[in-house]
């Protein structure tokens, strides 16, 4: 995870927020001032003939460069570069140099040339050191939990922080704008395909804890390749295995990284390390538990599709236990028995499996979790809700039925540093599994959350995280 390790942002996370405020804001005179920076040297060589086109485009984007680097918090060049070839530290500056500016206020003023600080006196003696220090990692801070997740396609690849923070600070959609830029984000997603690492989309506080969210360099459709699974799998336990070296609490995994073909939910990666001090979780028991607390209390009957998965059987046992018959779409009679056996002897018989969508013609609370065509979903009466646990969302074809939202819950008030949305959710919502790992943290929960669901925790997990403020969307 060689982006991680050059983040800057541990070690100035008490003054880094000047920095954000700086790139994103300025007086009219700044906008004037940084204008005749720019333009002087342009406006010299012209005046000597050496002048052109080009030569404007290529110092317009370098001095941005070189500016925007200052700003991103992330140690880009190394610290071998400046000490193989000394005189380039006083050419170009870093975000470490930047930062000691906006923390000690009396140093490092110049925009991104340290020859005017070396030869004003303003040089501060420790910007190259510390910058080493933090390239080598030695000042990063250690998260304590961490969310796994994978790209999910082309376009909200170009959602994250780092590459459009205006976008990445609103609810994914897919903005006519970004189309002109889809060949090139396809390119970068097929680099990562062939040498990148997991890496960090973004961090918040939750109660003076850092959280992360780093990313698995797949996107989702690869998931569904045979031969691309080992290479995934390789992926996610590399990451797991950096997260219990640094010191990670819980690790949390996302969507398809925790997918039941893939890895059994996660039971490859424990099994195979029996020894980890990372808890790894599925978050899944916390989907269950937004799910089920949706339904409304008077329910009688319930259809559902997607029985036999992991959230499948679990609903479909938990429900059974209130007295709520449970219709479970599913043609594989094995794997509906070995559900029903599961239950204690006097709930199965609230638990029944038909194969066809005409059975739940009648039935006006749907689970899905498989995806609905439309000619499917005219199978449900007039007034039907459909309750989702299925990636992506079904379509809203019935305008006379009502469709939810994915499982999520938001995030205690006093969590800071919330810069971008988690996928197509407002500022502060995050997927159920999410929030399923920060509650295994807060609690300090021991076990690995893998494999098929405890039942008997659903509860108990639901009424720890309303405990922890976290509350349903």
């Amino acid at each position: 995870m060689a982006t991680m390790q050059h983040q800057v942002f541990p070690y100035v996370t008490k003054f880094s927020r000047s920095c954000l405020v700086a790139a994103g804001f300025g007086t009219p005179l700044e906008a004037l001032l940084l204008t005749l920076t720019t333009g002087v040297p342009l406006a010299g060589a012209f005046l000597m003939g050496a002048g052109s086109l080009g030569l404007v485009y290529v110092h317009l984007l370098t001095f941005d460069y070189l500016r925007s680097m200052g700003y991103s918090n992330v140690e880009v060049i190394s610290h071998r570069v400046f000490e193989a070839l000394p005189p380039l530290r006083y050419l170009i500056y870093t975000p470490t140099y930047l930062s000691l500016h906006h923390r000690e206020k009396d140093s490092n003023f110049c925009l991104f040339m340290p020859l005017f600080d070396l030869l004003g006196g303003t040089l501060n003696s420790k910007s190259w050191e510390l910058q080493k220090e933090i390239y080598q990692g030695k000042n990063d801070r250690v998260p304590e939990f961490v969310f796994l997740v994978h790209v999910v396609d082309i376009m909200s690849s170009m959602h994250v922080p780092f590459v459009l923070r205006s976008i990445s600070s609103v609810p994914f959609e897919n903005h006519l704008i970004l189309l002109p830029f889809w060949p090139v984000a396809l390119v970068y997603g097929l680099l990562m395909w062939c040498c990148s690492k997991t890496f960090l989309v973004s961090f918040y506080y939750l109660r003076g804890r850092l959280h992360q969210t780093w990313s698995v360099p797949r996107h989702g459709f690869q998931y569904f390749i045979p031969a691309a699974k080992a290479g995934i799998n390789r992926q996610i336990e590399l990451a797991i295995l950096r997260a219990d070296r640094m010191g990670v609490k819980v690790l949390s995994l996302a969507a398809l990284n925790k997918n039941e073909a893939l890895n059994g939910g996660g039971t490859l990666f424990v099994d195979k390390h029996p020894d980890l001090r990372v808890r790894v979780v599925h978050g899944n028991t916390l989907t269950a538990a937004v799910i089920l607390n949706e339904i409304p209390s008077n329910t009688k009957e319930v259809f559902l599709t997607g029985a036999t998965s992991k959230l499948g059987r679990a609903i479909a046992l938990y429900l059974c236990r209130k007295k709520i018959r449970v219709v479970m779409l599913t043609m594989s009679s094995e794997r509906f028995l070995k559900i029903q056996r599961e239950a204690p002897a006097e709930f199965q018989q609230y638990l029944v499996q038909v194969t066809k969508y005409q059975a739940a013609q009648n039935c006006k609370t749907w689970l899905v979790g498989k995806w609905l065509s439309p000619r499917e979903q005219r199978w449900a009466p007039p007034g039907t809700h459909f309750h989702q646990f299925v990636v992506p969302p079904i379509i809203g074809f019935r305008r006379d039925c009502t469709y939810g939202k994915l499982a999520a819950m938001r995030l205690p008030k006093d969590v800071q540093g919330l810069g971008s949305c988690e996928y197509s959710m407002e500022r502060g919502v995050v997927h159920a599994c999410h929030a399923g790992g920060v509650v295994h943290f807060l609690e300090g929960w021991e076990h690995h959350e893998v494999g098929a669901l405890d039942v008997d925790r659903i509860d108990v997990v639901w009424k720890a995280a309303l405990k922890h403020g976290l509350t349903p969307v």
